[in-house]
């Protein structure tokens, strides 16, 4: 019997459900393994957290003589939970996390086993660099890397099977100073941005200290039956599926959106989402997505550093509890051809230490001028480093997304919605027009009163925008599900930092020149708007006439990776990076080869799987229905029968023949352009040939081929789980 048999044969006979005994209220477990303030104030001397909570809130360094005091507490706070080991946990180039476990355990000079851990071990640590993507910065030979303690993100506790770990969240650098991961210039765009962002919002308001970025992310997965996928080398192997015909019921009647939760999907959530309440994360939503076995989770929104953290922890607690329901979290952002893929919606905001939301308008003229300067900064932002914007999001897993099944384009757009639309286009007819002091339309506008006083309502959403206005923040839709939302989060805020920094020199000079700060502060509003008006659409980005419109505004449409990558390195992206403090050019041209190198091994590992699902699955069993009704021609042949009477069976072997011929003869010829583009020395080069010669050439004409055999070759001899059975038995 095959695997897929077994599986299915294995689903049907599912013991009852694990059961997941949860608490009465979540409030009685949430945070319980994290070392919150509340917990430190508990187990640290008044020094030690008065100088934490310094460090937290103010980004000071935290003195190495205190540190070990702080790490004494800590491990007083984990060893009470039974902890034996701790480590560093950082982000490394990989797109997942990394650790490496050692024990409080140690000996002292005279042989006495103690348990230790001091200032030093918690403020730093030495994994190997070598080992990890740094796109040349580093040589297998230049091993020196640092962990280094990241205060601003709690430490936690993570439980596998009866095994406990103290985890601490930390950046990785080079040893010659350069970030190697995704925390370090993520925390530098956060910086940046509270600098501009600040120096803007005090024109308002002067009480303002500190701006915080601040994250909701909705992070959309598929579940599925373990014994199936297990039966899936392309979904163990990819993440994917890179043959599979569409079944009759796909998502078309739209009955899966906003379901019933199945019983065993259910069960895992609940499972989940106590593990994830445990380590602080503020888990909100869940619910069916569109396409049948896709799901959502959403979290309340926190700043964006810890939301990162939470998100990437998240995405590794579900893969971990779904093997106790023995089930399968699939994160690639396109596992099944022709339905919905996987996103992860970015939903971004300002917050400032006075308890405003800048991109939320006010209810006073002055609250909402406040509203409308980074409304549309946000706007010139977008337009002006879209490109970038793009970049941060391309992956070869997303390419296969976007555009698709609900999916935004690769085309970047503003969706402002009709009303603050409306704003923009009634301060753009005033172009020519001079504000002066005793002009009122300043003091006139009061959005409240062209705006419903219901914002988060009153714009309709739009689906196919990759960065719409949500009401009170702007949700990027484009990222992908399996990504690090770090990645989106720096350029974002980096974008806006410049934006705003920018901005202001301008305002200071109309000022300087004697203009009123509110009149200034219109002119330069009005002057973005014009200037990045070609950024917003309101339609539909599916439709074929915004692919036009966008090409006649001007708007790039780069719908693949080893292209959209380049804006990283250009001079623009360059002094963008630099100017704010997050990148440096070697940083930022060893990301580009690293996501390029990424991309090619993707590339390279489906072409792989397709050659080795062709000739090991596809085509024996193909063979071996050919082989059926060979016999069965012949015997209805030796006994007499005309050939109208097994023509169906000549049809069908006619046909199958055919298909099979094909994807052999497309599978060889994907090998040997493989093998001229392995040649290839230069990664962009490199990159853009395998996407040219072998994706584009190669994936979906031999997908075809592979699809229609398994609509016609017997059932009984098809190996691989059907789209059928992996998406609809529950």
């Amino acid at each position: 019997m095959s695997l897929r048999f077994q599986a299915i044969s294995n689903f049907t006979k599912q013991a009852d459900e694990v059961r997941v005994e949860g608490p009465a209220k979540i409030t009685a477990i949430f945070g319980e393994n994290v070392f919150m303030l509340a917990t430190a104030r508990k187990f640290l001397s008044d020094e030690a957290y008065k100088s934490l909570v310094t460090s937290i809130k103010g980004g000071k360094k935290i003195d190495r003589s205190v540190a070990s005091q702080i790490a004494n507490g800590i491990r007083a706070w984990a060893e009470s939970k039974g902890v034996t080991h701790f480590t560093h946990w950082f982000q490394p180039l990989t797109g997942s996390t990394a650790e490496k476990h050692d024990s409080f355990f140690t000996l002292k000079s005279d042989g006495t086993p103690i348990e230790e851990f001091d200032g030093g071990a918690l403020i730093q640590q030495e994994p190997d660099a070598s080992s990890f993507p740094s796109g040349g910065i580093r040589a297998t030979f230049e091993a020196r890397g640092y962990t280094a303690w990241d205060p601003s993100s709690p430490a936690f506790i993570i439980e596998i099977g009866s095994g406990k770990t103290l985890c601490i969240p930390t950046i990785f650098v080079s040893y010659t100073g350069e970030s190697l991961d995704y925390k370090a210039p993520l925390l530098k765009a956060l910086e940046a941005i509270n600098k501009s962002a600040v120096d803007v919002a005090n024109y308002f308001d002067k009480n303002v200290t500190k701006v915080t970025p601040t994250l909701g992310w909705e992070q959309e997965y598929f579940v599925i039956d373990e014994g199936l996928a297990n039966a899936r080398p392309d979904l163990i192997q990819s993440g994917r599926t890179v043959f599979g015909a569409a079944p009759a019921k796909g998502q078309q009647l739209e009955d899966h959106y906003f379901g019933s939760i199945p019983e065993r999907v259910y069960a895992f959530m609940r499972d989940f989402e106590q593990e994830s309440y445990r380590l602080g994360i503020p888990l909100r939503t869940r619910h069916n997505e569109v396409a049948p076995a896709q799901f959502e989770a959403a979290p309340i929104f926190e700043e964006v550093n810890i939301a990162v953290d939470h998100n990437i922890l998240m995405m590794d607690i579900m893969t971990r509890v779904a093997k106790r329901h023995k089930l399968k979290v699939l994160l690639h952002e396109k596992p099944f051809a022709g339905i919905n893929g996987n996103g992860k919606h970015n939903n971004w905001s300002l917050a400032t230490d006075t308890g405003v939301n800048l991109l939320a308008p006010g209810k006073t003229p002055k609250t909402n001028l406040m509203f409308l300067t980074f409304f549309v900064n946000s706007i010139k932002a977008v337009h002006d480093y879209a490109d970038v914007l793009r970049a941060s999001i391309a992956s070869a897993d997303n390419d296969y997304r976007l555009g698709a099944n609900e999916a935004p384009p690769a085309i970047i757009s503003v969706f402002a919605g009709q009303y603050l639309s409306k704003v923009l286009e009634d301060i753009e007819t005033r172009v020519g027009e001079k504000f002066d002091e005793q002009d009122e339309a300043i003091l006139k506008l009061d959005l409240h009163r062209s705006i419903p006083e219901l914002l988060l309502d009153n714009t309709d959403r739009n689906r196919t925008s990759p960065f719409a206005f949500t009401g009170n923040k702007f949700e990027f839709r484009a990222v992908g599900s399996s990504a690090n939302c770090a990645n989106a989060m720096i350029v974002l805020n980096t974008i806006m930092a410049e934006t705003l920094k920018n901005f202001k020199k301008e305002v200071d000079v109309l000022i300087e020149k004697g203009d009123k700060k509110e009149i200034a502060i219109m002119h330069i509003i009005q002057k973005y708007t014009v200037e990045s008006k070609k950024i917003l659409f309101e339609g539909d980005g599916y439709s074929e006439e915004w692919h036009h419109e966008a090409a006649r505004r001007g708007l790039a449409n780069v719908p693949t990776t080893p292209l959209a990558l380049d804006a990283m390195i250009t001079d623009k992206a360059k002094a963008l990076f630099e100017n704010n403090g997050v990148y440096s050019h070697e940083e930022l041209e060893a990301r580009h080869e690293i996501e390029l190198e990424k991309y090619i091994k993707k590339v390279q590992i489906e072409a792989r799987i397709m050659g080795d699902l062709a000739l090991n699955h596809i085509i024996p069993a193909a063979v071996n229905y050919q082989n059926k009704l060979a016999t069965n021609i012949k015997s209805l042949k030796e006994i007499g029968l005309p050939e109208t009477h097994y023509k169906a069976q000549l049809d069908i072997l006619t046909q199958i023949a055919e298909h099979v011929q094909i994807v052999y003869s497309r599978v060889e010829a994907m090998v040997e352009a493989r093998k001229v583009v392995n040649n290839i020395t230069n990664t962009r080069t490199k990159a853009i040939a395998y996407e040219s010669q072998v994706k584009a050439t190669f994936f979906d004409e031999i997908r075809y081929h592979v699809d229609k055999l398994e609509h016609l070759v017997d059932d009984d001899d098809w190996t691989l789980p059907k789209y059928r059975e992996m998406l609809l038995l529950r």
